[in-house]
């Protein structure tokens, strides 16, 4: 089914027209709901408590350039198939430029280049991990066992991920330079809490199941920008209307359906149908307490957990890294993006550290200090160039935990409330919390909606290589 034709049939069209929408959050979630609605002849409306869409995937204005700045670098991989589809729906697909080649630096300067051979998957990564200068040759057959013996496994299970990667004869170094270089950027955690399920998630649809499915797609504009001009032309060309710094205090019940919001400046707005597209940590404070206590599909989410993102950002008087990229190993940092220069002798640095809890207690000036003394020793141009102006960007929600088991915890998007879905990367979408999965449950999300109004259509996007699993 292609999102990309805007109705349904005929008949079904004018009925859905008569139907209106209030999406609460204009999130990533929420802006993908938004658009499978309007697609279809659903009235629609996005409702942002911010003066800005793409909810986390954001960016700041620089206040000594006045250039805009992500907050966290996104990107994307060839396996997200719905946030490429909904890219490419509205228009802006062309703001991501793959990578296909990944540059995997250790603190001695040495790198080894990741790139697919012109083999089918999964051979096609074969020489790129036998290549690789970091992992001894026993490390690699190590790994080898663990990842067949990881494919091998069923979808489902879910323990603890270090005690399986223990059992399956993985030992240290191929745990700190291997799994835990994946994974830890891949879904925000460490390898010591996060569960089986979603690690083998990562591995199979990123590295085994397509020769595309590892290529990183980096956007070589500003977040601000990427869901900026083009994607709010589409918006209006297709009826969605969007208020921006209109917060939603309270998803007032009337069971067993919605039957208002109240807006934290007082004013009331309802709709037909509606689509909660908040963060998970926001979910309990907007419906009645005793709706949350008497029913697990609300209460359950309070057991969702957060994990922490740390950004790096550093503009030095020169360039100090040739590659756009870098994947480090053994480091402080894991990532390492290149933006050039943005503006006259300004070159700019992103360094990105995923799970970052434990850096809370640094304070943002030891961060700094610490990243900066690394790019030195991995960049050795970084110590003849000047530091012009560092911001150091901590975001303590940035994602929900994929502790082992944390399904249980995660809502479907079908509320039991009659019109409403809910939507959001940690709602029960088959994926971890990333932009992908933050695309599939405003998908479908929508798909809610449109089986409840009698008009049921398969929206989200097969996996890449085939459908899911």
């Amino acid at each position: 089914m292609n999102l990309e034709l805007n109705s349904l049939s005929a008949s079904s069209a004018s009925s859905a027209v008569k139907s209106s929408v209030l999406v609460i959050g204009g999130g990533l979630a929420g802006l993908s709901a938004a658009v499978a609605l309007a697609g279809r002849g659903f009235t629609v409306t996005v409702l942002e408590s911010r003066a800005r869409l793409g909810g986390r995937a954001s960016s700041f204005l620089d206040p000594t350039t006045g250039q805009m700045v992500d907050a966290c670098q996104h990107v994307s991989m060839g396996c997200c198939t719905n946030l490429a589809h909904f890219l490419r729906t509205v228009g802006i697909d062309h703001f991501l430029a793959p990578q296909r080649k990944l540059y995997f630096i250790t603190p001695d300067r040495r790198k080894s280049v990741f790139k697919a051979d012109p083999w089918p998957a999964p051979l096609h990564l074969g020489r790129a991990l036998f290549g690789a200068h970091y992992l001894t040759p026993g490390d690699k057959l190590r790994v080898l066992y663990g990842l067949v013996a990881m494919l091998w496994a069923k979808p489902d299970d879910d323990p603890p991920l270090l005690e399986w990667l223990q059992a399956h004869r993985q030992n240290r170094r191929t745990i700190d330079r291997f799994w835990r270089v994946v994974l830890t950027s891949a879904l925000n955690e460490t390898v010591d809490r996060v569960g089986f399920k979603y690690a083998r998630k990562v591995f199979r649809d990123g590295f085994v199941r397509h020769r595309d499915g590892f290529v990183v797609h980096v956007p070589t504009v500003p977040l601000g920008r990427l869901y900026g001009d083009e994607l709010r032309a589409w918006l209006s060309k297709h009826g969605v209307e969007v208020k921006e710094n209109a917060g939603v205090k309270r998803v007032e019940v009337g069971e067993p359906k919605v039957s208002h919001l109240l807006l934290r400046d007082g004013s009331t707005l309802a709709a037909d149908w509606y689509v909660l597209a908040v963060p998970f940590d926001r979910v309990t404070e907007l419906f009645p307490e005793e709706l949350v206590a008497r029913d697990p599909y609300f209460g359950n989410v309070k057991n969702l957990a957060p994990s922490s993102i740390t950004s790096v950002h550093l503009w030095f008087d020169r360039s100090v890294m040739a590659l756009p990229h870098a994947v480090l190993i053994d480091s402080l940092g894991q990532w390492v993006f290149n933006r050039g220069e943005v503006a006259p002798s300004e070159f700019y640095i992103q360094v990105v550290v995923s799970a970052a809890r434990d850096l809370k207690s640094l304070g943002r000036e030891e961060i700094q200090r610490q990243i900066v003394m690394e790019l030195a020793r991995l960049f050795p141009a970084t110590t003849s160039a000047r530091l012009l102006r560092a911001k150091v960007v901590m975001e303590h929600a940035a994602t929900f935990s994929a502790v082992p088991g944390v399904d249980r915890w995660r809502p479907s998007q079908a509320s039991p409330l009659a019109n409403l879905a809910v939507a959001g990367d940690w709602t029960a979408t088959g994926w971890p919390a990333t932009m992908e999965g933050a695309v599939r449950s405003g998908y479908l999300a929508a798909e809610v909606i449109l089986a409840r109004s009698g008009f049921p259509e398969r929206l989200v996007q097969p996996d890449l290589g085939g459908s899911s699993e």
